[in-house]
């Protein structure tokens, strides 16, 4: 067995000093056009979306914008955002947390299954410092 190996073995590899990840998405041609008018249904959806996550909401804000809504939460890991264009279908979707406790990756589907946009466009990357 390797020097590596053995390390990971026994538990010993490094871990980041600080931990993140960053999805992002927007989504086109949204089915449930409904919700992205309805604001007390975004904030449900934010904080649905962060418990599938396993973060801890602090505190969400809304604003209605012309048709649209913004939704931000503030997790204690760090935040999920909505923001909505109804009369074109389309949002964009953030959800940013720190550590490894978290998987915002689940978050981030949750808000897919919600919306139901038929195309997606976005990615994920680490935010971490080693």
């Amino acid at each position: 067995m390797g020097v590596l190996a053995g390390v990971r073995e026994l538990g010993l590899e490094r871990k980041p000093r600080v931990y993140g990840y960053h999805v992002y998405g927007n989504f086109i041609d949204c089915d449930n056009v409904e919700i992205l008018m309805d604001e007390d249904a975004l904030r449900d959806v934010v904080v649905e979306a962060a418990r599938v996550g396993n973060m801890k909401v602090l505190d969400v804000k809304a604003w209605k914008i012309g048709l649209g809504i913004s939704v931000v939460a503030i997790v204690l890991e760090s935040h999920i955002t909505i923001h909505t264009w109804p009369e074109y279908r389309f949002a964009t979707v953030d959800v940013y947390s720190c550590g490894m406790h978290t998987n915002p990756v689940a978050a981030f589907e949750y808000i897919k299954s919600v919306l139901r946009p038929r195309i997606v466009e976005g990615g994920g990357f680490e935010r971490s410092l080693e």
